[in-house]
């Protein structure tokens, strides 16, 4: 499986990842094609939702932290620097032995990593009784992508608050009670995000592929689909 690499290494807007996976799937050279990026504080939610129902809109405003929706379906989603976001782009039409292929794929990782994670029928990622991993999945230009969540920090402050607008569940035990179901990896390893980033590519990829100033412009301009208003909004 090729990593995928960019030309340059700035942070870039969570639309413009959307973008490069669909730019991937649509222009697939590659079997398995593999990717990790990071983003600013961000919302994500899914294809079938409604941003009014998930998001807390006037928390996000007043934190800065941007939303957008996904062409997956699959619930919402809370990333900053301190998570990382898997991007697996795969030929063929077949998304669900994908979905399965990489959830396996990031299992044998952490379990090589030593720590005993398993996959569940949820499209999640656990260790022991609590979520590490989320993944959604579909189908574009007869391409499958699959995406996850690694949660190896993050900001529950954020979590919480970002995407649960419901003001009864923003009581003062929330955190914990989001804490009790999810587990951060900082806590089952000793490595650091980047060594932890640079063993996952050593494990599942072999060789890279850089992407040149024209694939860029190729994403940016397919990126303006997600960045639209009305998409945003959609229902």
């Amino acid at each position: 499986m090729k990593y995928i690499t960019l030309p340059d290494d700035r942070i870039r807007r969570l639309s413009f990842y959307l973008a490069m996976e669909e730019y991937m799937a649509r222009t697939m050279c590659e079997d398995d094609a593999f990717f990790m990026w990071q983003v600013r504080p961000t919302v994500i939610f899914g294809r079938n939702q409604v941003l009014q129902n998930e998001v807390n809109m006037d928390y996000c405003r007043e934190h800065n932290i941007e939303i957008y929706r996904r062409k997956s379906g699959g619930g919402c989603v809370y990333a900053d620097m301190s998570n990382v976001m898997f991007s697996f782009v795969s030929k063929g039409g077949n998304v669900n032995l994908a979905f399965n292929r990489f959830v396996n794929m990031v299992v044998l990782v952490l379990r090589k990593m030593g720590i005993e994670a398993v996959g569940t029928t949820h499209n999640d990622v656990m260790i022991g009784d609590r979520k590490v991993s989320g993944t959604a999945c579909y189908l574009v230009g007869g391409n499958s992508i699959v995406h996850s969540t690694m949660l190896y920090d993050t900001d529950m402050e954020h979590m919480l608050h970002a995407i649960t607008p419901s003001m009864e569940k923003l009581q003062k035990k929330g955190i914990e009670s989001v804490r009790q179901r999810i587990t951060l990896l900082k806590d089952h390893t000793t490595m650091s995000l980047d060594a932890f980033k640079t063993f996952v590519r050593d494990s599942l990829c072999q060789g890279e592929r850089v992407l040149t100033s024209a694939d860029v412009a190729a994403i940016e301009q397919l990126e303006q689909t997600y960045t639209d208003v009305e998409f945003i909004k959609l229902h």
